[in-house]
């Protein structure tokens, strides 16, 4: 089974995008809207201190009428992040977002952060391995190489 570091090693990305906790939340949107993300990492320094996503400037922010030029991520985010290891199966990591409801998960090992997975990554493994499944017996069925 594909483990979070195969994922990883799929992506076209260009890094983790991580945000200080005393940026604002609009400078923070702007970032995610720049890098066609909804998530960012919350760091100070090497230190992983939240992860700042597209539900936390609807729900803490517009839904709790707050200024978005004036509040700082650090005021919002979340902070008590689950992130997985590399070695983690795509099964599990499905799970465990599920199971807290949540669509981003950092992936780190001991020697740091290794990249973000989102439930859109996911998705796009699952379509891509039930795509090859329909192939394969596609061609097994009609005979075709």
């Amino acid at each position: 089974m594909p483990t979070a570091g195969d994922l990883l090693a799929q992506k076209k990305s260009g890094g983790v995008i991580t945000v200080a906790p005393d940026a604002t939340v609009k400078d923070a949107a702007r970032l995610m809207h720049d890098h066609r993300i909804g998530s960012l990492v919350v760091a100070d320094g090497e230190s992983l201190r939240g992860i700042f996503t597209e539900r936390d400037v609807l729900w803490r922010v517009v839904a709790q009428g707050k200024d978005a030029a004036s509040t700082t991520v650090g005021e919002v985010m979340t902070a008590d992040v689950i992130v997985v290891r590399p070695d983690r199966e795509v099964d599990e990591i499905e799970a465990i977002m599920r199971e807290h409801r949540i669509r981003h998960v950092p992936v780190a090992a001991d020697h740091g952060l290794l990249g973000v997975l989102s439930i859109g990554d996911l998705n796009a493994f699952r379509a891509d391995a039930d795509h090859q499944k329909v192939e394969y017996l596609t061609e097994y069925i009609y005979g075709r190489s």
